[in-house]
């Protein structure tokens, strides 16, 4: 299966461990609860989509790389202890508890999260000392003397022996107790989640046209050459550093990040021709359409390739704006919340004190909040960003009025009030702006390339990415439903996109 298919298979599994009846029991005892075993070759995503199941179940995560731990650390430390049996005095070993099991303890009473995921990678290379003691930890869920906390799911993950000369292979015994995953790499799945963090599009537009490069492991007589996918994640951030920077991108870089010498010269060369490309088209003119008839001329002209990298870079510049836009529109919808209680504080006549008191409460609430869920690991990089706004906003509006405790409390919030219509005024704004990016990206496109295959990739690529879908659902867009209707895409989307892929690219 591939990731996303494993994703879907962990969450629900989650759930349904999690499950408890009338009486507060877990539906399925917690020495039924097979762990998870993802097996699968290094670096196609298998801890990223931890943090995914975490987030979206809003449940706490630890992970944890047992490569690393002995029986001391994984089990506890022994020491003496005096007991009393039957008027005997005794000296018992004992065993403190494990780091993993007390590591749990510490994100619960950090978080307030009470359940989670433990994420054990590279389970399949634990140590010779430690091995013996995994039957039990996967059947009982404890460790030396510890049991795992009630309400944690484990999820294991480790490489074939293939990949790693550390593997030991399972017996069957322990196989028995584990829900195992094979997991393969798949470009068109990992595009999806590539698309949602906002990676280089010269790496999206490269791997588009040369999907073979997405990810391999080979052995040749100079030792390993190996691409992951978290090899092109890391590349992709770098490269954004750089260009931040305006440091030039050597073959050297690149090597550092994918490790095979061809994929690392097409890349670098391919590299050098989106910076080119950029600086021949000027993305951000033909999205304000100002585009001039050369630039036209020079797009109508060009190569399947080169004309697939515009309509990249084109796309990913209006969907970026596009998902910067709903995410103000989430954190304006949060914030109704808040302002709504403030109304009707102020509506009942409270004076001004009490007022900025639950302003102040509101803002140390989401405060504590976000921090709890960033310490449980159950909030994703979008959340992170949409909370910090919110807390911002709540602090400026604080500070606003945290010296006007002479004021009417009504008087307060139509002050809040302005403020907030001021940032509601802004962001209509920029959904205007946006708007018509798009709508110069339709004309663009049409007027240069018609209704054929580079039509058929920016109605595609609006179709199948989240944000675009939901500003286009809400705002509308005449191009699009003009284009929909034409092509049928929301009916033919399978269709389509397998057409895509077999594009002689």
């Amino acid at each position: 299966m591939n990731i996303k298919e494993a994703k879907e298979y962990i969450k629900d599994t989650v759930k349904l461990y999690l499950k408890k009846d009338d009486e507060g029991e877990y539906r399925i005892p917690v020495v039924r609860q097979r762990p998870v075993f993802l097996l699968g070759a290094p670096g196609i995503g298998k801890t990223a989509i931890m943090e995914q199941v975490a987030e979206e179940l809003h449940i706490a995560l630890l992970s944890y790389s047992m490569t690393h731990h002995t029986r001391q650390s994984a089990l506890g430390l022994p020491f003496i202890s005096h007991k009393n049996y039957e008027g005997m005095e005794y000296d018992v070993s004992e065993y403190t508890m494990s780091e993993i099991i007390s590591s749990i303890y510490d994100v619960m009473a950090k978080s307030g999260i009470k359940e989670g995921i433990l994420f054990l990678d590279e389970i399949n290379c634990v140590s010779e000392t430690l091995a013996p003691s995994m039957l039990q930890f996967l059947q009982y869920k404890v460790f030396g003397r510890h049991a795992v906390p009630e309400g944690w799911v484990i999820v294991t993950a480790g490489n074939p022996p293939e990949y790693n000369k550390s593997v030991r292979e399972f017996d069957v015994v322990t196989l028995d107790r584990l829900k195992i995953l094979d997991v393969s790499p798949d470009y068109n799945v990992w595009k999806e989640y590539a698309k949602e963090r906002d990676l280089h599009t010269a790496i999206l537009n490269y791997l588009d046209i040369n999907k073979e490069d997405f990810y391999g492991i080979e052995t040749t007589v100079n030792g390993k050459n190996y691409i992951t996918a978290r090899g092109w994640e890391d590349l992709s951030k770098i490269l954004s550093l750089y260009e931040e920077e305006g440091i030039k991108v050597e073959e050297s870089l690149i090597e550092q990040y994918i490790r095979n010498d061809k994929v690392v010269k097409q890349f670098s060369a391919y590299y050098d021709l989106y910076i080119k490309y950029q600086n021949d088209y000027r993305v951000d003119e033909i999205l304000a359409g100002k585009v001039n008839e050369q630039v036209k001329d020079k797009a109508r002209k060009a190569s399947f390739d080169e004309r697939l990298s515009l309509m990249g870079m084109l796309i990913d510049s209006v969907t970026h704006e596009i998902r910067d836009n709903m995410l103000s529109a989430d954190v304006l919808t949060e914030l109704l919340g808040p302002l709504r209680a403030l109304k009707a504080k102020s509506e009942e006549g409270v004076n001004a004190e009490e007022f900025i008191n639950l302003l102040f409460m509101q803002k140390e609430a989401r405060e504590k909040s976000y921090e709890s869920l960033k310490l449980a690991g159950a909030m994703s990089d979008r959340d992170k960003r949409k909370n910090k706004e919110i807390i911002k906003f709540l602090n400026d509006l604080f500070k606003e009025v945290s010296h006007s405790s002479d004021k009417d409390s009504r008087e307060l919030f139509m002050q809040l009030k302005a403020i907030y219509d001021g940032k509601v005024s802004k962001y209509k704004i920029a959904t205007s702006m946006v708007s018509k990016k798009l709508h110069n990206l339709f004309v663009f496109t049409e007027d240069v390339f018609g209704s054929g295959n580079e039509m058929l990739i920016l109605m595609t690529e609006l179709t199948v990415q989240k944000d675009p879908v939901k500003f286009i659902s809400t705002y509308g867009s005449e191009d699009y439903s003009k284009h929909n209707e034409d092509m049928m895409i929301s009916d033919r989307g399978d269709e389509i996109l397998e057409k895509i892929s077999n594009l002689q690219l």
